[in-house]
């Protein structure tokens, strides 16, 4: 069992930046991939990344490369998400969640969810 609590979003400008933090419970946190996704007004929720627990590769949707950066650490069980550049576009609720499965892009391959964290972005 691994419960999550996300923190750090805010309203932000236009091309300020943001750093989400992720706090996991449970002893078995570090065998877990980990993902942040979103979810915007109105839409369906999106996988921005995931990192594999064992390599630590990682996956970016393409609207978030070169400015979103993941990383985990496992001493503190937490993860991040550090969002630099940010748009109007990148306005939504952001949940991390844990999978063990693979290749852990799909919303239903994951197993615990955080209750999610506002990031608002003006223009």
């Amino acid at each position: 069992q691994v419960q999550l609590v996300e923190s750090g979003g805010g309203l932000v400008q236009a091309g300020g930046s943001l750093r989400l933090s992720c706090a996991a419970s449970g002893r078995t946190f570090s065998s877990y991939n980990m993902g942040w996704f979103r979810q915007p007004p109105g839409k369906e929720r999106e996988l921005v990344v995931r990192m594999y627990y064992n390599s630590g590769s990682t996956y970016y949707a393409d609207s978030v490369k070169g400015r979103f950066t993941v990383s985990r650490d496992n001493a503190k069980n937490t993860v991040y998400l550090q969002m630099n550049s940010l748009k109007p576009e990148d306005t939504a609720i952001y949940y991390c969640a844990a999978s063990r499965r693979y290749p852990a892009r799909e919303v239903s391959h994951y197993d615990y969810w955080g209750q999610g964290t506002q990031v608002t972005v003006s223009s």
